[in-house]
């Protein structure tokens, strides 16, 4: 039986009672196509020669394509062909305007040009509408490198023209929507997926395809978008037509997909390189990052209020306990104290061992202007409000513990205001991101004083002369470890640490 659909060449396929079976095996590997569903794949193995994925069958075949079912074929590219009469063989397609697609024009002038991925899906779906596929609603599922979101999904309606989008985390992985949802299988490599759903005992192997067909949904199809690196993503698809899509509007769709992943995945990329800059960096430091300071050396001076935190005591609780219950310790404690940094819109630039540094920029830097001044106040309100928030929260997670019969966390915060080489240190091919400056040994040296002086909180001079003394109680003035003359320091009033050493 000869096949020519589309551009393609002809395809022969054979019925599988002439070709000798045993000479395959079945790979895992599975092709879609739009128009006759998942192919199986096997390969060739006999003493003589070994070849893979040389042959496919679709073993279960969308109803308009029964008639091959019991049919397999081979790639052209790893097999003669001979034929004992000319005549028989099929003329090769005839060359088509490229354009014979409507959709090929606008994949390969107009969406490049799309700013985000947001754009480029929204687009794609009306796309799709103005050249007379039937698109009642479409979803497409990216995942994501992010510690805290498993995948992006991106949701259009065709009854408002509007797109939502949600990221979802990883607990979404183990819910019966999911487990039960078409995604599993193509994630899998299953191919693709299409259920009409306008016929007599339609197949309704999925929870999403009942709430569709209540919903006067025709037909529905999932495909897989490939990444270069293999990733599978998905696009999903239903209609309310009659009929559902056609085989032609599924070949326009299928003839288009590859490019649509080459520019998807190149949106993806920027996002991951923010989403690792963030994670890693803070959002501050990632887009200074993002926007050219990534040489040695390269850096610029900034102000900012510095804060220095440090859990305490965590020598002898690393050896009360093991490993693994040490270290979700720490992330308890980074999660009270950082949380309630980056809720008042400060930046953590460095975790180190159990103590963490960051900053809350001081965007003006013109000290005679009234903006500065606005800005440097907005800055230590927001790092004190975010140190009242810290012990709250350390307060909250320590009853828990207590309930666990595991030991509080104490911890030390100190908070200062000073000026900052704010850039990238290291060899030359590792480099970090962070600060540089007296200003920041100040502020650990201040962190330091706070077991001695038994305050979980203490500020410096130059923080306090800012928001102005009268809210704050002088702890006298100390020497500090590599600075010159004694320093006046500030806690506030009954703000007192419980050691626990």
């Amino acid at each position: 039986m000869v096949l020519q659909e589309t551009r393609l060449a002809p395809i022969y396929y054979f019925p599988r009672i002439d070709v000798n079976m045993d000479c395959f095996s079945r790979s895992d590997y599975v092709s879609h196509c739009p128009f006759k569903g998942n192919a199986s794949h096997y390969s060739l193995s006999t003493a003589e020669v070994s070849d893979e994925n040389i042959l496919w069958s679709y073993e279960t075949t969308f109803t308009e394509s029964e008639h091959i079912r019991d049919y397999v074929a081979f790639y052209p590219d790893q097999v003669d062909f001979e034929f004992s009469n000319d005549s028989t063989q099929p003329r090769e397609p005839e060359a088509s305007s490229a354009y014979a697609n409507p959709l090929l024009h606008w994949v390969l002038h107009e969406a490049p040009l799309l700013a985000n991925i947001s754009e480029l899906t929204s687009a794609f779906a009306r796309q799709m509408r103005s050249v007379g596929i039937p698109i009642w609603d479409m979803t497409v599922v990216i995942p994501t490198l992010h510690p805290q979101i498993a995948a992006l999904v991106q949701h259009w309606q065709s009854s408002n023209g509007e797109l939502t989008e949600l990221e979802a985390g990883f607990e979404g992985l183990e819910t019966p929507e999911y487990l039960n949802s078409p995604l599993v299988p193509l994630f899998d490599g299953a191919g693709g997926i299409r259920r009409r759903l306008d016929i007599d005992d339609p197949q309704l192997d999925f929870g999403v395809l009942h709430d569709l067909r209540n919903k006067g949904a025709t037909d529905y199809v999932a495909m897989p978008i490939l990444f270069s690196d293999g990733k599978i993503n998905v696009i999903c698809m239903s209609s309310k037509r009659p009929g559902g899509f056609t085989t032609t509007d599924l070949g326009h769709l299928y003839e288009v997909l590859a490019v649509m992943g080459r520019i998807y995945e190149v949106h993806i990329l920027q996002r991951k390189a923010r989403t690792l800059l963030d994670t890693y960096l803070g959002s501050h430091a990632g887009e200074r990052v993002l926007n050219g300071l990534i040489r040695r050396g390269d850096s610029e001076d900034i102000r900012a209020v510095i804060w220095f935190c440090d859990l305490r005591g965590s020598t002898p609780l690393a050896q009360s306990m093991s490993r693994d219950e040490f270290l979700a310790s720490l992330n308890e404690y980074f999660d009270a104290v950082a949380g309630a940094v980056l809720d008042q819109g400060g930046q953590f630039l460095r975790f180190i061992g159990d103590a963490a540094l960051a900053i809350f920029p001081i965007e003006a830097q013109t000290e005679d202007s009234n903006n500065y001044k606005v800005n440097s106040r907005n800055a230590c309100e927001h790092a004190l409000t975010a140190a009242s928030e810290a012990a709250l929260r350390i307060k909250t997670t320590n009853a828990l513990r207590e309930k666990e019969n595991k030991p509080p966390l104490d911890y030390g915060i100190a908070l200062h205001l000073g000026d900052v080489s704010y850039g990238n240190i290291g060899t030359g091919n590792r480099l970090e991101f962070t600060l540089v400056g007296d200003a920041a040994n100040r502020a650990a040296r201040i962190e330091s004083m706070c077991k001695t002086l038994k305050k979980s909180l203490l500020l410096s001079a130059e923080f306090v002369g800012v928001l102005g003394p009268e809210q704050f109680e002088s702890v006298g003035s100390h020497y500090l470890r590599g600075i010159d003359g004694q320093q006046e320091i500030f806690a506030l009033p009954n703000a007192h640490l419980i050691s626990l050493q």
